[in-house]
């Protein structure tokens, strides 16, 4: 069985008990959640599986957690015969799709992803910022509406037609989001989330992982990685460095998947935690079938 895409979650995706069966059921799963544990210094597979949702919801806490349940996903359906043509993550997710294609390994990928977590973090507790989701306007509106506001707010995630994510300074946002609605927005909706991911705010974490990314060796990928940042096959020249503009640039979510689907990709599966990326699938393009897999059911599930 092949598929075009595999996809793989970003933050907030993350819920109690995440990749237990998988744990449970599959050798190749399990690996995975104990070699994230042995060189994060955590148990990886008791946070995913026992935390209380606020627990988890950390980012710093969140980010490990969603990387290992989706590679883990990921392993399980290598190991039954499920190949993929390319991959791409969303945020976090990129992340995920370095260490599936082999631009990473697991190890270094979980320390990478360790590390991003606690330097997001830490500036989310420095600094009021939030996220909105706004639903039922084109970009460009959006773009105005941020524009014409104080402080700093900028467009996000560019997740699917009709649907933009903005974030920024508290005040700045909450200034966005009014004029989003006086735009005919059909809902602007804050996110729970307690940082203004993606943003320039995120820029003193985003240089010092770059630093702490130029310690590690990159590879060639084993298939294709779309990037957030221009919708475009990833080249590993310079990683740290995209790394950084990672960070504090919008994820373009909607470009990379119609990119992918002009290259001949119709098919996916989102591997990991939640349903979202099926969900803006759905609304990109009819002709994308994408599959979720978050169990071992699933996996068992997607490989028959």
């Amino acid at each position: 069985m092949t598929f075009g895409f595999a996809f793989f979650p970003g933050q907030g995706a993350q819920a109690p008990g995440m990749g237990k069966t998988l744990y449970e059921q599959c050798a190749a799963s399990k690996q995975v959640f104990d070699c994230a544990s042995d060189v994060c210094g955590i148990d990886v597979a008791k946070l995913c599986f026992e935390s209380a949702p606020e627990e988890l919801s950390r980012t710093e806490n969140s980010q490990i957690a969603i990387f290992t349940h989706s590679l883990a996903a990921f392993a399980a359906l290598k190991e039954r015969g499920v190949d993929f043509e390319a991959c791409a993550g969303f945020s976090l997710g990129e992340y995920t799709a370095l260490a599936a294609s082999g631009i990473v390994s697991t190890e270094d990928g979980a320390r990478i992803v360790q590390k991003r977590g606690q330097l997001m973090q830490r500036a989310a507790d420095e600094i009021d910022g939030g996220m909105a989701a706004v639903l039922g306007l084109e970009d460009a509106v959006v773009e105005q509406a941020c524009a014409a506001v104080d402080g700093i707010v900028i467009p996000v995630n560019y997740n699917c037609p009709g649907q933009l994510v903005i974030a920024g300074e508290r005040a700045a946002l909450n200034a966005a989001v009014e004029k989003c609605k006086e735009a005919g927005a059909r809902r602007a909706v804050p996110l729970a989330v307690s940082g203004a991911f993606h943003t320039p705010l995120m820029k003193e974490a985003a240089q010092e992982l770059r630093a702490f990314a130029e310690g590690f060796t990159f590879h060639q990928p084993s298939m294709p990685v779309y990037s957030n940042l221009d919708g475009k096959p990833l080249a590993i020249d310079h990683l740290p460095e995209h790394l950084e503009r990672h960070m504090v640039s919008p994820v373009r979510w909607k470009a990379l998947v119609e990119n992918g689907m002009a290259a001949g990709l119709h098919t996916g599966c989102e591997i990991g935690p939640g349903k979202t990326l099926a969900g803006f699938a759905r609304k990109i393009s009819k002709e994308l079938a994408v599959r979720t897999v978050e169990t071992m059911e699933d996996v068992i599930s997607v490989s028959e």
